[in-house]
């Protein structure tokens, strides 16, 4: 049996149920298919104690608040997967969980999808199935005796072997991480590469809202050389600005870059003093423009001197490690805190870049009639965001509306 829908959505997470919900909106028949539950990677993709890395406030979609929290709290991981559940049983949303696209072909002036449950025609698809999609893992440590994971598969230092643990990337995953296992007593060496290091809130505001008021969020596209630099930004322990000089006096080793390894021994690149230079004038261009914004709009907001004096650098910076001999450490562990790729070999178009990015404006593909939401960059800086992905849905659900 052929199932026959208007507008098949790809993906129940975030993105698919911003668009479920605008197409409802604009009485646009459709059918959500997830291949789990409903924000399944909030669920089982990240470690136990994860919060989201905005307050409630800011980190949800405009029609539904976050029930009995306080707007400035960061939202756990298990309440945020429920959020999105809520707001699609309330509404009715039409999702089906538990089946999987396997395939996705043109077919007429429509495609075709293959799925666990059988195969479904539709005149429009959007792919929302976001951009957290493969881990990527460097194939560096070849060492059989040392327990290797992706930063998607830690749950908690209780379930890590014993001896000290190397976490490789320092956005705001790996230095979230490091953290958790440095306060767990565990020995912590951390890889720290070229990042943005904003404060967590500054003269009474949280960061989001300056990037908000100063027109951040709204960017096109990033500034040349830093489209893949990682953001350290915690929402963890209360939320606080991620220092790694902080890290550092608690007992976090700080390393450069991850480089080759041979004989038992991981090179390390000398980068570790720039990289946190950068990571600190980031960080204080931020407070120059917040600065410059509070005058020129004439906002009652307190000064905050306080927040322009750094820690001295540890020595980790000072007189940095360049080899790294793991046994003699007593490393048995390395989480590759080292981002994901995209993978959409599941669609048999030709709609794709030699980078594995489908080929659009704003969401809307070359070809008519399919359409992606909720990855990085797709309209602005804000895409890949909860309101973000909301905004884009409802502008994407609008044009799915008006296709003759």
């Amino acid at each position: 049996m052929t199932e026959t829908i208007h507008t098949l959505v790809i993906g129940g997470g975030q993105a698919g149920v911003a668009t479920s919900t605008h197409l409802q909106k604009l009485g646009v028949p459709h059918l959500v298919l997830e291949r789990a539950r409903i924000a399944e990677r909030w669920r089982t993709e990240r470690w136990d104690s994860l919060v989201a890395n905005g307050p409630v406030w800011h980190d949800r979609f405009p029609d539904a608040e976050f029930d009995g929290i306080d707007p400035e709290v960061f939202a756990p991981k298990e309440t945020v997967a429920a959020y999105f559940e809520t707001f699609a049983r309330t509404r009715d949303l039409p999702v089906r969980t538990g089946v999987a696209v396997t395939g996705l072909e043109r077919h007429g002036d429509g495609f075709r999808a293959t799925t666990a449950d059988g195969v479904i025609e539709a005149r429009n698809v959007v792919v929302a199935t976001g951009p957290f999609q493969t881990p990527v893992i460097p194939t560096v440590v070849t060492d059989p005796g040392i327990s290797q994971m992706h930063s998607n598969a830690y749950r908690n230092p209780g379930a890590l072997p014993k001896g000290a643990v190397l976490v490789v990337g320092a956005g705001s995953s790996g230095a979230q991480i490091a953290e958790e296992l440095v306060r767990a007593g565990r020995r912590v060496f951390l890889s720290v590469g070229p990042h943005d290091r904003p404060p967590r809130r500054y003269r009474g505001q949280d960061f989001v809202w300056w990037l908000g008021k100063l027109g951040k969020w709204d960017l096109k596209a990033p500034t040349p050389g830093t489209e893949h630099v990682t953001i350290a930004v915690s929402g963890a322990y209360g939320g606080h600005t991620m220092d790694f000089r902080r890290l550092a006096g608690l007992g976090v080793t700080l390393l450069g870059r991850a480089g080759a390894y041979r004989d038992g021994l991981l090179q390390i690149a000398p980068d570790l003093a720039t990289n946190i230079a950068n990571g600190d004038r980031n960080y204080l261009s931020v407070l120059d423009e917040a600065d410059a914004y509070a005058k020129a709009q004439g906002l009652d907001l307190p000064e905050e001197p306080e927040a322009r004096r750094f820690m001295p650098l540890p020595a980790s910076v000072t007189d940095p490690i360049l080899a790294l001999d793991l046994q003699a450490e007593g490393i048995s562990t390395i989480i590759w805190a080292t981002g994901f790729k995209l993978d959409f070999g599941w669609i048999g178009i030709d709609i794709f870049r030699e980078d594995g990015r489908p080929r659009h404006v704003e969401g809307v593909s070359e070809l008519a009639g399919l359409y992606f939401v909720g990855l990085p960059w797709l309209s602005c800086r804000g895409s890949s965001f909860i309101w973000g992905a909301w905004r884009d849905a409802e502008r994407l659900a609008a044009h799915i509306a008006a296709r003759p």
